[in-house]
């Protein structure tokens, strides 16, 4: 094989070795899945991302993610890792404020503003967002996550949401709740990948006196993750649950910070944006990123 550069990039984050670090490959071309998929298990990170060439005339890459087991076909983290990368490492700040990735679930386009340096963010515009029911009772959730019945809230609903993977998204009643959840590793990798869902997300609105709105946390033993800490698909996810389930009002612009992390030693922030669109809620997902690691 011949030599690759490879980078680890700390995403949702602006400081060294918090948020979620992704693996990131700026040229695989002449790659093999196989090849991916063997990188991606040495990276032994949450995901790992590849640029490749595309043939999508509106696109500037193809990328596809692979977790240390299979490959997945969206990673929200690794796309505000990557994009970062490429906008300052490799120069695409200087010569435009966007790029375009070609995806297995569609077009994605990442944005930065023009003229900043460093930049402050980079933004993703997510796919239209969808939920749908979920047959899994309230005994059953809280027991495969850690918790309580009782830390359920109730208020809001148990569903399957996507903005570009399944996750199933749980409303639970305080962060204290959510950081002492010691899911069931196994039963609930069963569950999800029976619900063809990537991972599951646990959110709380108790954020009294925090500079944030929700707090989460996300399990994906489904795909080999026993927790990923700062999740950009799954709190995309989260923010279309928010408006298709009427929570939040569906014709005002949301403004949203989300913390996750927190209790794994690697807090990130996400901002998520939530704007009234002609064919739905269009959601956009940003964040800081910081590379830590370069090599071959």
């Amino acid at each position: 094989m011949r030599k690759i550069e490879i980078y680890h990039v700390d995403a949702f984050t602006s400081k060294p070795f918090t948020g979620n670090a992704a693996g990131v490959v700026p040229d695989a071309s002449g790659l093999t899945e196989d090849d991916m998929q063997k990188i991606a298990r040495e990276m032994n990170l949450s995901e790992t991302a590849f640029l490749l060439p595309t043939e999508h005339a509106d696109a500037d890459y193809k990328i596809r993610y692979f977790t240390p087991t299979s490959e997945i076909d969206f990673c929200g983290h690794a796309t505000i890792g990557t994009v970062w990368l490429m906008a300052t490492a490799y120069g695409w700040a200087e010569k435009a404020n966007r790029l375009v990735l070609d995806t297995n679930i569609g077009l994605v386009p990442v944005e930065w503003k023009a003229g900043e340096s460093p930049l402050s963010a980079v933004v993703m515009t997510q796919i239209a967002p969808q939920v749908k029911d979920v047959e899994v009772s309230a005994a059953e959730v809280a027991q495969l996550v850690g918790i309580a019945v009782d830390d359920l809230d109730s208020r809001y609903p148990v569903r399957l949401g996507y903005t570009g993977n399944w996750h199933l998204l749980v409303p639970v009643t305080s962060r204290a709740a959510i950081d002492a959840a010691r899911p069931d590793q196994e039963k609930l990798g069963e569950l999800n990948r029976a619900q063809r869902a990537v991972t599951t997300h646990l959110f709380t609105f108790d954020s009294e006196g925090m500079e944030y709105d929700l707090y989460t946390r996300d399990f994906g033993p489904a795909v080999g993750l026993a927790e990923d800490p700062v999740t950009g698909s799954a709190n995309g996810a989260l923010a279309g649950y928010l408006i298709l389930e009427g929570i939040m009002d569906a014709q005002e612009t949301h403004q949203l910070t989300i913390a996750q992390g927190d209790v794994m030693g690697r807090p990130g922030r996400l901002y998520v944006s939530i704007v009234p669109g002609a064919d739905g809620p269009v959601i956009r997902v940003g964040g800081a990123a910081v590379p830590t690691i370069q090599g071959m």
